[in-house]
């Protein structure tokens, strides 16, 4: 385990979740927060997701597993799809914080944070760019100013893949987080 640092994590929850889901595999929350913890020093892991009326459980689940969830609203078209584009509001909690913590920790493969994390590098505040799925993230991350910090995730099914936990006895799971 790594000495106690005082990182924070700055997480793109539906960048994350689709690029596992492609994958194969589901992640487990609860053992991806104690992941960061231990491997990066995330003493604070921001969650940044879209709100949909009805998901509270989940919601509930993450906030137990130890994530700071930051809401945004989502917008439902027509052809019944759901956005919640939450950029913006990740690269300004990560510079509302940025006097808080040692390093910031991203973990996105989108190129749209790719200022964010050039800004992080420059200042000797980021400590690793965590990227879900190694076969597919923007180009933008791909210059050689971001290698040293690129993490990727595929080569941790083993060890953060979600496994169905048996019910209890009145039907219900305990941080069921698998539907998300």
């Amino acid at each position: 385990m790594r000495k106690k640092e005082d990182n924070y994590a700055f997480i793109d929850s539906q960048n994350l979740n689709l690029s596992i889901r492609a994958l194969g595999w589901k992640l487990d929350f609860r053992r991806f927060r104690v992941h960061l913890r231990e491997k990066y020093g995330v003493s604070e892991a921001f969650l940044f997701i879209g709100y949909i009326e009805g998901n509270n459980d989940l919601y509930m689940s993450l906030q137990t597993a130890g994530f700071v969830c930051i809401f945004k609203p989502t917008l439902e078209y027509k052809d019944g799809t759901t956005k919640g584009n939450c950029d913006a509001e990740l690269v300004l909690q990560a510079m509302i914080e940025y006097p808080n913590y040692s390093k910031a920790v991203v973990v996105t493969g989108d190129g749209d944070f790719y200022c964010l994390v050039k800004y992080l590098i420059e200042k000797g505040k980021l400590e690793a760019l965590i990227i879900p799925n190694k076969f597919k993230f923007s180009a933008l991350l791909r210059f050689k100013i971001f290698r040293a910090y690129l993490r990727f995730m595929n080569n941790l099914r083993e060890k953060l893949e979600y496994k169905k936990k048996r019910p209890h006895k009145d039907g219900t799971l305990e941080g069921d987080l698998s539907r998300w």
